[in-house]
């Protein structure tokens, strides 16, 4: 079982043991109630909402169980600070949302949170089943809208199942690779009163099985056979080895086999920029030259181009938490189906003490990417130390680089200009990098800036958004005021949806390319002084760090949020928006 799995376990015994003393002192007990006693059984400690008539009896609950409510201005933000919470703890996130709108605007949250691969549990309201097909206020089939987008939807048909279906759904959110699952409660379920031990209420900790599986000992030995073997290895550490909490492992395997490598998705920071493993900027000459690619944790999807970048002639290793992602899109020599953590301990421990003399000669296929990566480096510092103006927005990624600290978590949220910072940012930690995943949405930042306050008050959390991102959920920053929770919200403001706007320009002209994507010249800093924090508008190139500086201590200050609007240069793009490679 993960740590992350026990730690939950460890608390929902405890709320196992509450549950039975107020037994003895109640008899009778409500749906909603329910719903925050089974939540409590499932290590939730706080929720995401938006209030609604449907719900109301959840929120009693949570004061009940001692669960934070976290009331928000949309529900899209709220799906997306549940994502963000499931994210940074590695436990369950929860949005509840009332029915109809309520539901339908968490939709773009709980479909990004299923692309990820992020464990929230939504829970919905719905009308009374006494006015089913009866046109009930606010009735929508939630139900099979969400199916396609989670691993388990359903709805709750008896107050006396309420918890059990809570914790049903909970499993399910951690099945295999995790996801999301949706729970809909008509209203006069969640009103309802039944005696307490009417309701079925698993005991914690009994129903949960261990998911450290490390799969096939065979394919465990064979690959072990493959890594001491090898004489120019390369690994690719993604989103699940985060997930699951596997960096410990990975990151020893790697040092002891020394093996270069590399990092994606939530997987960026798990080697901090300088270690003699970590390589940033050399993945594709690697994958070119390498004997043997060992990929964990991230699918052969358009981010790995269909697995197509990989070369032929190497041996190719794929490592999954679920079962339909290994050899999806591109064959491989060799399929692992578990936890990365496990799969990678086992691994070297069945390599260990035939690896010496291999890994030391590795030393030169490591110098050979390690001199690779410095020129690779040396030739973007032109881009990185541009003094143009209106500013480049590879200069405005190389300061935000240099001003992370290691407790600095960054979150990306945009198109263009945080594409281009991705070629510079690097964590210091792991943890320290979200951004929108496979899906690719927008305005998913304030969400996870607003959790990440919230489940780390001692970090600095640092939102860069494009303009057009910022615009679409920029208002909870108020939430995250309200709550405790600032952060520095910096913008690359271009005026434009850029990244979609280069591909109409190349297709259609300069003179239809304009059309659907150019926005408003918006001096963002006025925003975050209307809620009552910092705001600085940057025009000169050299006037980023400072003002970056300035906002940090300002936040530090006040306990306000901070907005940095950088006006960059809308003439500029990044090369795979240059090459459209997102779409091929």
């Amino acid at each position: 079982m993960a740590v992350n799995e026990r730690e939950a376990v460890a608390k929902s015994s405890t709320a196992h043991d509450t549950l039975a003393q107020k037994s003895r002192a109640e008899d009778v007990v409500s749906g909603g109630h329910l719903v925050a006693r089974a939540l409590r059984n499932e290590g939730v400690d706080t929720i995401f909402t938006l209030c609604g008539g449907h719900i109301i009896d959840i929120y009693d609950g949570c004061i009940d169980e001692g669960i934070k409510v976290v009331d928000v201005r949309h529900e899209q933000v709220a799906a997306h600070a549940a994502d963000g919470y499931a994210r940074q703890t590695g436990r369950l996130g929860c949005v509840v949302t009332t029915a109809g709108p309520g539901c339908t605007n968490a939709v773009t949250g709980i479909a990004t949170a299923f692309r990820s691969e992020s464990p929230v549990l939504h829970i919905g309201g719905q009308a009374a089943q006494s006015q089913h097909r009866m046109g009930g206020l606010q009735d929508l089939p939630h139900v099979d809208m969400m199916r396609p987008i989670t691993k388990f939807a359903s709805s709750v048909a008896s107050t006396e199942r309420v918890a059990d279906m809570v914790s049903m759904a909970a499993r399910e959110c951690f099945a295999g690779a995790p996801g999301p699952s949706y729970l809909e409660i008509p209203r006069d379920v969640l009103d309802r009163e039944v005696p307490l031990e009417k309701a079925v209420f698993p005991v914690a900790g009994r129903y949960r099985a261990s998911t450290r599986s490390c799969g096939d000992p065979a394919g465990i030995e064979r690959l072990a056979d493959l890594l001491v073997d090898s004489e120019r290895p390369a690994i690719l550490l993604g989103t699940q080895v985060w997930t699951a909490r596997a960096h410990e492992e990975a990151l020893a395997l790697v040092r002891e086999l020394n093996i270069p490598a590399y990092m994606n998705g939530a997987g960026r920071g798990l080697l901090p920029p300088g270690d003699p493993h970590c390589f940033h900027r050399t993945r594709g000459d690697a994958f070119k030259r390498a004997d043997v690619i060992v990929i964990v944790g991230t699918p052969f999807d358009f981010r790995m181009g269909y697995g197509k970048r990989l070369s032929s002639e190497a041996t190719i290793v794929q490592i999954d938490l679920d079962y339909r992602t290994v050899g999806k899109n591109r064959d491989v020599s060799l399929g692992l189906v578990g936890d990365p953590g496990a799969v990678l301990g086992a691994a070297l421990a069945a390599s260990s003490g035939r690896a010496g003399n291999r890994a030391r000669a590795r030393q030169s296929w490591l110098e050979e990417l390690r001199e690779l990566e410095a020129k690779k480096t040396e030739r973007l510092m032109p881009l990185f130390r541009s003094d143009k103006t209106p500013i480049s927005p590879y200069r405005v990624a190389w300061e935000l680089n240099e001003f992370l600290t290691p407790d600095t978590v960054y979150i990306g949220d945009g198109g263009d200009v945080v594409t281009i910072s991705a070629q510079a940012v690097q964590p210091r930690a792991p943890g320290n990098w979200m951004d929108p995943g496979a899906l690719g949405s927008l305005g998913v930042g304030t969400g996870f800036a607003l959790a990440t306050g919230l489940v780390h008050p001692d970090k600095e959390v640092l939102c860069y958004y494009g303009d057009g991102s910022f615009g679409m959920t920029a208002f909870d920053m108020e939430t995250a005021n309200r709550f405790g929770a600032p952060y520095l919200a910096v913008i690359g403001n271009n005026s434009a949806m850029n990244q979609i706007r280069y591909g109409q320009i190349a297709k259609y002209g300069e003179e239809r390319g304009d059309i659907g994507n150019l926005l408003g010249d918006i001096p963002f800093s006025r925003f975050g002084e209307m809620l009552g924090g910092y705001g600085e508008e940057v025009r000169d190139p050299s006037e980023i760090a400072p003002a970056l500086r300035r906002a940090r201590d300002a936040i530090a200050r006040s306990g306000k949020s901070a907005v940095v609007n950088v006006w960059v240069d809308p003439a500029e793009y990044a090369p795979g928006t240059r090459n459209q490679t997102m779409y091929k």
